[in-house]
């Protein structure tokens, strides 16, 4: 890793309220470059804000000037004593990518996760996003029940707004 980089991944922290624009616009960006629907990067800043108070959304930001973030739900678990703790969204703009921020991402947010008590961490990602899947994977995740051997498990997902 070179200084640059290292610099850079020293530079993941939890964000802030003052943070909220920056954060709408890199959702905003994140929908668009994937040509998907997303509200105005001023209504995703008053959302962020929102979540980012509940305190059980928490958003990391790679840089101060930010070129990546992921967002964190926790919730109680059923099964455990500890909490879950869901990727909602992993982000690193374009030309950023490749050079490990969403590594840094991901590392600080697994432990992030650890530090308040959660014992597992899920997240959903297509089959063709192959970069993030390696990404995921290389990191412990799995997506089979039991381990390698076992079914493969799926993630779903249902607007209720439009049934």
């Amino acid at each position: 890793m070179d200084k640059d980089s290292a610099n850079e991944h020293a530079a993941i922290r939890c964000a802030a309220d003052e943070d909220a624009d920056a954060i709408g616009r890199l959702l905003h960006d994140f929908n668009r470059e994937f040509d998907e629907p997303t509200p105005q990067p001023a209504e995703l800043a008053q959302r962020v804000r929102e979540l980012l108070r509940s305190g059980d959304t928490v958003v990391l930001l790679a840089g101060d000037q930010p070129q990546g973030l992921a967002v964190l739900r926790f919730r109680p678990a059923i099964w455990s004593s500890g909490l879950e703790c869901y990727l909602a969204e992993l982000y690193v703009v374009p030309d950023r990518r490749g050079q490990g921020t969403g590594r840094a991402l991901m590392q600080e947010a697994i432990d992030l996760a650890r530090r308040r008590g959660a014992d597992t961490m899920d997240l959903g990602t297509s089959d063709s996003d192959v970069a993030a899947r390696r990404l995921y994977e290389s990191l412990g995740f799995i997506n089979r029940e039991g381990g390698s051997d076992g079914p493969v498990t799926y993630f779903y997902e249902l607007d209720l707004r439009h049934r």
